[in-house]
């Protein structure tokens, strides 16, 4: 499947994807392997708009897509090598506050009375500063802030002229570093088998 251009893919993407910057294209590829072999059969996959970025169409809910991603990362980590984030976005909009604030409203209707969240901004090719969309946001939602340890992340990614949107458990977040550097500390931290030669 085929786009015509980076700029008509951002206005329908689904997943947003960083890299090391100069790796783009390994990564695109690593990226585009990967939802194949999760199942997708038109994925489509292209450099973002700035330096150590990807975006991505895929034909899966992008939470689910994001969840196979991470069983597969799980048996075959190398093939993850160039791909250090993968970042679910539910929603596009227009980049303006207004937009931003009536779509992070309608899908934080999912976040519960007792439960928390916090919100995070990553933004490129904007004047918008991220504390005017953080606090503009925030007015909205009557739930309980946790920065540290919230039940849901309110995601705001701006990418110029559109800005994607979800609202997600932390862990439908996958991060490969931090994946690589908890079985890391899981292996080191795990008993020696007894030798129970006898």
């Amino acid at each position: 499947m085929k786009i015509k251009s980076v700029d008509e893919l951002i206005k329908d993407f689904n997943l947003f994807v960083t890299t090391e910057r100069g790796f783009e294209g390994t990564a695109s590829s690593d990226l585009w392997i990967a939802l194949r072999e999760i199942g997708d059969g038109k994925p489509v996959v292209d450099r973002g708009l700035t330096k150590g970025s990807i975006v991505a169409k895929t034909s899966f809910d992008p939470v689910e897509a994001v969840s196979r991603l991470r069983s597969e990362f799980s048996k075959h980590p190398k093939d993850f090598r160039w791909i250090y984030r993968v970042i679910p976005i539910e929603r596009t909009v227009s980049t303006a506050i207004q937009n931003i604030v009536e779509t992070a409203a309608e899908l934080s209707s999912r976040i519960r009375g007792e439960d928390s969240y916090r919100i995070t901004v990553e933004k490129r090719r904007t004047n918008l500063r991220s504390r005017e969309i953080i606090e503009a946001v925030a007015a909205g939602i009557d739930r309980r802030v946790d920065l540290e340890n919230p039940d849901w992340v309110i995601l705001i990614e701006v990418f110029g002229k559109i800005t994607g949107i979800s609202v997600v458990n932390p862990k439908s977040i996958l991060n490969i570093p931090k994946e690589l550097a908890e079985s890391s500390t899981r292996s080191q931290e795990s008993p020696p088998l007894d030798d129970e030669r006898g």
